[in-house]
């Protein structure tokens, strides 16, 4: 038959440390298609495929060999693999000496210790502040400068962080609309929990206080007020809450950040809903 190049896709499985993985192996192999088979099979033993902690490129650029068996994604090398598979499972194999606090990640563990030690690598050029992480020097900086590197690519508006951007979005898709007060919304579950303050249903009960939600998320946060949990942490101070809104606005004590502007004088705050915002519009603007 006439020789052609073929690429043939071997899929095997791998147990590294006891583990099975799937590995999708790509060979460009110049053949006959029936040969091509036969030399696949042949050719990409279990032994040729053994992972490495390191992400040694294979023979085609950037192929991403390892996949997650729980999901759809896929990762150039094992390392990649193995923390990702973190998410699903739930592993938290770094324990922090000093408090306990375990961690998925060898890095965010290091970032954590920075809480203990007072240690804060990241300096604004501008004022001099230091951080824990970069990411929140990043926040900060934007402060100074009013770069907003998120731009909505429908109406130009940009954001300083890209899960504002996200939110934006939806000002431009929104499908289904209250028929009593003309909001909008993404999806049509959205829509249905937002009907419940209309009609005042509150379908989630306590077992503790029986207090009841509208929402299932609402009732989750109210339950922490009864076991004590804080689970979100800064990771610039230590300090923990119970919400993640309540996380956002205590970080803004350190990165600076005022989003909220009053729109009577222009001075800016950076909780819309806090005492000292509420008590300037009453004493300066009525």
């Amino acid at each position: 038959s006439q020789t052609e190049w073929i690429c043939w896709t071997l899929k095997v499985e791998i147990q590294p440390r006891g583990r099975k993985v799937s590995v999708s192996y790509l060979c460009n192999t110049q053949s006959s298609s029936t040969i091509g088979k036969t030399h696949c099979a042949a050719s990409h033993s279990f032994l040729s495929l053994k992972p490495t902690k390191t992400c040694a490129t294979s023979g085609r650029s950037g192929e991403k060999r390892f996949a997650c068996p729980h999901c759809a994604k896929r990762f150039k090398c094992f390392s990649q693999l193995e923390i990702h598979e973190r998410s699903h499972t739930g592993e938290k194999p770094f324990r922090c000496t000093l408090c306990g606090k375990m961690y998925a990640q060898k890095g965010h563990l290091y970032t954590h210790q920075r809480t203990h030690t007072g240690e804060k690598p990241y300096r604004c050029v501008h004022c001099g502040k230091g951080f824990i992480q970069k990411c929140t020097l990043d926040m900060h900086q934007r402060t100074h400068t009013g770069e907003k590197p998120f731009v909505c690519a429908k109406c130009g508006k940009g954001f300083t962080k890209k899960c504002n951007l996200n939110k934006h979005l939806a000002v431009h898709s929104d499908p289904f609309q209250c028929m009593f007060c003309e909001k909008n919304f993404s999806y049509l579950s959205y829509l249905k929990v937002h009907l419940r303050i209309h009609s005042g249903e509150k379908p989630f009960a306590c077992p503790v206080c029986g207090k009841r939600f509208a929402q299932k998320t609402y009732l989750k946060i109210h339950m922490r007020t009864h076991s004590g949990e804080r689970p979100y942490t800064c990771i610039e101070c230590g300090r923990s809450f119970s919400q993640k809104s309540s996380l956002n606005i205590h970080l803004r004590r350190h990165t600076g950040e005022k989003p909220y502007t009053c729109v009577d004088c222009g001075k800016r705050y950076a909780n819309k809903h806090g005492n000292i915002f509420q008590l300037h519009l009453c004493l300066t603007h009525l």
